[in-house]
């Protein structure tokens, strides 16, 4: 069975002081898209950004301009959406019921408005209530159970973003109550502050609690990037890289292009005695209509 390998292009933390290459503009992104689809990525996992700032946007215009440019492409990589902007709560210091100004928290239609729109075949759906990156990000079983069928009304798969073990005792519930479908599509997202370690121990703890029949996925920040994806490869899943993940393509040398990043993802699967999933059977894999 070959290796899925998603290439999570720019992300919302990396910035251009940490790499000067991460893609900003829309047309960066889908470059970098394209790029890292040539190297060997199935499929792209994509945010936007403000061309002038760098700074997380969730502006349908962009997104649109992505996607645009990649089907015009005529490639027939994955594409994959974010819809994890505008979860995020940040209580102000005199005052913990209002919102700080750094608050993005809005409603579950306004997240997958893209989504609604654009129809990529994938976009993620987080599954965390949890403190990362300075705020609270929320996702009630409500806002996910209203995203999670406007997205299957879409026609659209969505990828379960876990990142803790109760994420995935969630994630059984939904199963069982209807909410999600079966088999899913599930990301181990390991090693992110306050949530599941990058640890092997840890990814086959939470890859055993996964709904039965799951196809998986797994990944780690910055040094424990290819750590990761060679855990996950190990231990029977698929694998995500990019600079979301980490900007840095060796100890202290940053990376020149996300499809630098994925070049050596496919030296270490191919060196684990895998291949790199062509998008059509990453599609065959994930059951897409494509």
């Amino acid at each position: 069975m070959p290796t899925i390998l998603t290439c999570a292009v720019t992300g919302t933390f990396p910035t251009r002081q940490h790499n000067p290459a991460l893609p900003v503009t829309p047309e960066e992104i889908a470059d970098a898209c394209l790029g890292a689809a040539k190297a060997g990525a199935a499929i792209c996992h994509i945010h936007v950004r403000e061309p002038s700032t760098g700074l997380p946007s969730m502006k349908l215009e962009y997104y649109r301009e992505v996607v645009r440019r990649i089907r015009e492409s005529r490639s027939d990589l994955i594409i994959n959406l974010t819809t994890g902007a505008g979860g995020r709560y940040v209580p102000s210091d005199d005052d913990p019921a209002k919102a700080a100004p750094a608050t993005t928290l809005t409603t579950p239609e306004a997240r997958i408005a893209h989504v609604i729109e654009l129809k990529p075949e994938i976009c993620t759906l987080d599954l965390n209530t949890m403190w990362f990156g300075g705020g609270a990000v929320i996702n009630s079983p409500r806002s996910i159970a209203i995203m999670a069928e406007a997205i299957y009304a879409a026609g659209v798969k969505p990828e379960m973003e876990v990142f803790d073990t109760g994420d995935i005792v969630l994630a059984n519930e939904l199963v069982a109550n209807g909410t999600l479908k079966t088999p899913g599509f599930f990301q181990l997202c390991m090693g992110l502050k306050y949530g599941m370690p990058p640890t092997p121990e840890m990814m086959a703890m939470a890859k055993s609690m996964l709904p039965a029949n799951s196809v998986w996925s797994g990944f780690g920040p910055g040094p424990h990037a290819f750590k990761m994806l060679a855990q996950a490869y190990s231990l029977g899943g698929n694998c995500r890289i990019g600079m979301e993940d980490t900007v840095h393509i060796a100890r202290g040398e940053p990376a020149p292009s996300n499809a630098a990043l994925v070049e050596k993802a496919v030296r270490i699967i191919k060196e684990l005695g895998g291949r790199p999933a062509t998008p059509s059977e990453a599609r065959a894999m994930l059951g897409l209509a494509g």
